[in-house]
């Protein structure tokens, strides 16, 4: 069986309201969250979950402050000796902006959404003004349904709330099954005696809901989609493990 190690990189950064992870908890407070992109290696493809954001300014002092090497996406490919046409795959959590800007750069990449999550993105409502359908233009968009096994140790869940079609990434690795949750969030969303807190931006509140109880009880390794302690850790799991 195939293990994997995975890379979180830190393509940008934004300064945003605790309320915005954390539904009904947390309003009031400021907080940065960095924007991954995560490298997959352990295969022979190179694999991405996400893509992060084209175009950002963050003040230097942020990364000083919460230990994080935020890069620019060619940059941070760069120090794994790669470059954006060296991607294989791109696995979307979703298609929010911030997710999925240096998509266009990745021309030779299969990039994998579910289709409840596509067709929301090529006619989203307008309270979600997070979703740019020009940015996919012309490049190699592949549906998937649900639950969907991609390679060996390396499965989608269907985690739909936060957007109608989010979808969790289980990835096997020498600590467990870690998994890149579908839905924006941080450690605040998952309270050590109580139940996971839904996104505190979501289309689906229910479904939210049920989405981060749902991974979180079968995940080994929680991966929160906006944790600040991720990007610190460099690889997950840890050279220790």
């Amino acid at each position: 069986m195939k293990e994997y190690v995975i890379y979180p990189l830190v393509i940008g950064a934004n300064e945003t309201d605790q309320g915005i992870m954390t539904y009904l908890r947390g309003y009031g407070k400021r907080i940065w969250i960095p924007i991954y992109s995560f490298l997959i290696k352990g295969g022979d493809e190179v694999i991405l979950v996400d893509t992060g954001l084209e175009q950002f300014m963050v003040p230097d002092s942020v990364g000083l402050e919460y230990g994080l090497k935020i890069q620019e996406f060619e940059e941070a490919l760069a120090d794994h000796g790669l470059r954006p046409e060296d991607v294989d795959i791109i696995i979307h959590t979703h298609l929010h902006n911030d997710h999925c800007e240096n998509d266009p750069k990745c021309t030779r990449a299969r990039i994998i959404v579910q289709k409840a999550e596509y067709d929301f993105f090529l006619d989203p409502h307008p309270i979600d003004h997070r979703y740019y359908p020009d940015i996919l233009d012309g490049l190699n968009v592949e549906l998937v349904e649900g639950d969907v096994g991609l390679r060996d140790g390396i499965d989608v869940i269907f985690t739909p709330g936060h957007t109608p079609g989010g979808q969790s990434i289980s990835v096997r690795t020498s600590g467990g099954r870690a998994i890149i949750t579908g839905f924006c969030c941080n450690a605040m969303n998952f309270p050590a005696n109580a139940p996971s807190v839904p996104s505190g931006v979501h289309t689906d509140a229910i479904a939210a809901y049920d989405s981060a109880q749902k991974i979180r009880g079968m995940a080994d390794i929680l991966i929160p989609l906006h944790d600040l302690s991720i990007g610190k850790l460099g690889q997950i799991p840890g050279k220790c493990n």
